[in-house]
């Protein structure tokens, strides 16, 4: 029992003793190192105007030279009458909201149900409230023949009602 209790004391005077030489020795180590100081004259401190008059001079733009033509980011309610398409170009997302729709592909690939995780071959159905991602042209949706009114549709991107 002494054994224990003496092995006990001498593992918690140890262990005190790592943590004081830890917290006591730490920081020249911390001082040492090669971090910047902000403000020296490695790390200066920029000001807001300073900012500001870059921005002006790049006239607001990002510094990469990206070419990649604006997108229009906006959802445009469409409406489609039965015995149209709503064709979609590349890249362009839809929501069905109202209706009942069929997809249509001049391919043999489908469209991308990103809500379902599945992919919509030719004259499968959609799905109301999903979002669909058309990865290339000639492809979209049409109302189901089977209903009286079209669609009432979300849409992202470009297209055309054929």
């Amino acid at each position: 029992m002494k054994k224990n209790v003496a092995r006990g004391i001498v593992a918690a005077v140890l262990i005190g003793a790592g943590v004081w030489v830890g917290v006591n020795f730490a920081s020249p180590l911390e001082a040492e190192s090669n971090a910047l100081t902000p403000g020296s004259a490695e790390d200066p401190v920029v000001t807001k105007s300073y900012v500001d008059a870059l921005l002006s001079n790049n006239n607001g733009g990002s510094s990469g030279g990206g070419t990649t033509p604006a997108v229009d980011s906006q959802l445009e309610v469409v409406t489609v009458p039965v015995g149209k398409t709503l064709m979609a170009g590349q890249g362009t997302e839809v929501i069905v909201r109202v209706g009942k729709a069929i997809a249509y592909s001049s391919d043999a690939s489908g469209i991308a149900d990103l809500t379902g995780g599945t992919d919509l071959t030719k004259g499968k159905a959609v799905p109301t409230n999903h979002l669909l991602l058309f990865p290339r042209a000639g492809r979209g949706i049409l109302p189901d023949p089977n209903q009286k009114n079209g669609l009432t549709v979300l849409v992202k991107g470009s297209y055309t009602l054929q």
